[in-house]
């Protein structure tokens, strides 16, 4: 069931980090330079895929504790792009 819980999440941090990196706010503009000079144009969906991979095996483990924190990490996410995307700068 934990696994099953952070796929669903993890979806939708998938959702969301596309919507943010396709948006055209100046401070996703200016994060989207960062991750492209350093890790290249996919940089930032690595980094998601890995936090993603790392919470299932801990998850696959029976550890709580990666459900609830990638259930947080899921809510910050979601609390940033609804801030980021719903503010018409």
């Amino acid at each position: 069931m934990y696994i099953f819980i952070i796929f669903l999440c993890g979806i939708g941090n998938f959702a969301m980090h596309k919507a943010m990196m396709e948006s055209d706010h100046p401070m996703i503009t200016d994060a989207r330079k960062s991750f492209w000079k350093y890790l290249g144009p996919y940089g930032s969906y690595i980094l998601e895929f890995f936090m993603l991979t790392a919470a299932l095996v801990f998850a696959n483990m029976g550890m709580l504790s990666s459900v609830i924190f990638y259930g947080i990490y899921t809510l910050a996410n979601g609390a940033g792009a609804l801030v980021l995307l719903s503010n018409k700068h």
